[in-house]
């Protein structure tokens, strides 16, 4: 199945939203400033948890560990603004790019795999976990699917600029 996004790229590159990307130097780099930032939050702070639900650091439990997710939040709520403007600045490089179709699809992924982990029941058997205590099968394949496919979206999107020829 393929979309056509052709559409979609010619009309926002009409819109005042692409101009203030386009018309203002400083724009693009304070956005790649701020979605690096937004990453290191994300990724941070959910590696650490996926980590910790794969048996590393196991002398810590898991709210202790989870406490920190409102700054992943917060980083994935940075790289959505800041992705978007991408998008919309210069949608041309994006919409044709087959690294950029593999990054939203690791993403959409991703999310689902959130959903999983709380839809199964599995974040309430591993709220319990304590120091020391390994978490059950599922909420480690969640946690090992989560690392990969985040590592995948950080992949897909540094190779923005080399598969695809867009940039």
């Amino acid at each position: 199945m393929s979309f056509d996004l052709q559409p979609l790229a010619d009309w926002l590159t009409k819109t005042s939203v692409s101009a203030f990307v386009n018309n203002h130097a400083w724009v693009w780099p304070a956005c790649e400033s701020l979605h690096f930032l937004g990453l290191a939050l994300l990724i941070g702070n959910v590696g650490l948890l996926d980590l910790r639900l794969l048996g590393f650091e196991k002398r810590l439990s898991f709210m202790a560990v989870n406490r920190f997710i409102l700054w992943a939040l917060l980083g994935f709520a940075i790289n959505l603004v800041t992705g978007i403007l991408f998008f919309v600045g210069n949608p041309a490089q994006y919409v044709h790019n087959v690294a950029f179709g593999w990054k939203v699809l690791f993403m959409l992924l991703a999310g689902a795999n959130v959903l999983t982990f709380y839809a199964t029941g599995t974040y309430r058997a591993v709220a319990l976990l304590g120091p020391g205590d390994d978490a059950p099968p599922l909420a480690k394949f969640i946690a090992g699917t989560s690392l990969a496919l985040w590592i995948g979206v950080m992949y897909m999107g540094r190779m923005l600029p080399y598969i695809g020829n867009s940039f």
